[in-house]
């Protein structure tokens, strides 16, 4: 095994580091539960949700923020056929993930470092409106939760909003979103309730691919499966399944089809115990099996990137994962041509 110093950053090898890692294939921590890991762990320190005294916080964590530029791809899977702007929406409006300030920094330095393109942080939902959204070539949903576009202050606003992102997309420009940009514009039954939450604005649930209905808990280990492995959106990966842990989201079974969306990775459903597939409450469980965790679409003349991981700060600093984002964000700026046909004809 090749362990690097931090002072020097030159090889070391270690017989010790080879002993441990001969142990980790024996044990992998990727087999272990999530009850295992909490018991040979410290608690970490809280992530409280990333909102003070009704204002969103917009700065990340040093240590996320440093792990991340440590993390950002060297470069990009595309050349860029012309300058690019990106706006990143990070105002939510229900759950406010902790991630949010660092998801939304890491697209903007993956623009700088690859020069792919620039990016604009926004958290308010007034950005979006078709005056400012000429200067865009796509926006970046950054888990915007629930009714994000809506104004309490001002109900009419909603009607243009909506239009200017339908409007956005389908005249061909593009949309990427992660992690809770999934969970937006549905019902939300109580926990116990055996009612299925229903879309509020279909044609956005469409487009984005589907809407949020359960989700197994950071950190329940998930395997994540490569479906299409030729695909230029999944280069990083080389075809090889994973293990990740994260807060990891479930669609409801009526807005997630294959018949709709390109699927690149998703849950090796067939590998999860038993135990863990029975925390899926069963009067909203899937009946398919099919979890899918990211996709790309056609919307109109415009293109649609998904990815559904993202809650945990740990993943902005995976450089596999930044690589996939990075090349879903390229696909919807048009620079990153892809089979986004649906899965199931």
């Amino acid at each position: 095994m090749t362990i690097w110093t931090k002072r020097t950053l030159m090889p070391v090898l270690s017989a010790a580091a080879l002993t441990l890692s001969c142990m980790a294939q024996q044990s992998s921590p990727a087999t272990m539960s999530v009850q295992d890991i909490r018991a040979n762990t410290l608690p970490g320190p809280p992530r409280p949700q990333s909102i003070k005294d009704g204002v969103q916080i917009q700065k990340p964590n040093l240590d996320d923020y440093v792990a991340m530029l440590d993390a950002l791809p060297a470069t990009a899977p595309a050349r860029p056929k012309q300058a690019r702007r990106v706006l990143v929406l990070a105002h939510a409006a229900g759950f406010y993930h902790s991630s949010i300030p660092l998801a939304a920094d890491t697209v903007k330095e993956m623009g700088i470092k690859t020069g792919a393109y620039t990016a604009d942080i926004t958290y308010d939902a007034a950005d979006i409106n078709a005056a400012n959204l000429e200067k865009y070539d796509a926006i970046f949903l950054d888990s915007t939760t629930l009714g994000f576009l809506d104004d309490p202050k001002d109900p009419s606003a909603l009607d243009a909003r909506k239009k200017a992102l339908l409007d956005f997309v389908r005249n061909g420009k593009g949309l990427a979103g992660i992690h809770a940009a999934g969970d937006a514009y549905h019902t939300v039954p109580a926990r116990e309730s055996s009612e299925k939450p229903v879309g509020t604005w279909p044609e956005f649930d469409i487009m984005i691919g589907g809407f949020f209905k359960f989700h197994w808990v950071y950190p329940q280990p998930i395997t994540v499966k490569i479906d299409d492995p030729k695909s230029p959106l999944t280069a990083a990966f080389h075809g090889r399944e994973f293990t990740i842990h994260d807060e990891t989201y479930t669609f409801e079974q009526d807005s997630f089809s294959r018949k709709r969306v390109h699927v690149l990775t998703s849950i090796d459903y067939a590998k999860m115990s038993d135990a863990d597939k029975a925390l899926e409450p069963a009067a909203t469980k899937r009946t398919d099996g099919d979890y899918g965790l990211s996709w790309i679409r056609h919307e109109g003349k415009g293109r649609v990137f998904y990815e559904a991981l993202g809650h945990s700060e740990h993943v902005y600093a995976m450089t596999p994962i930044l690589e996939h984002v990075l090349a879903g964000i390229q696909y919807a700026l048009g620079d990153l041509p892809a089979d986004d046909s649906p899965s199931v004809k």
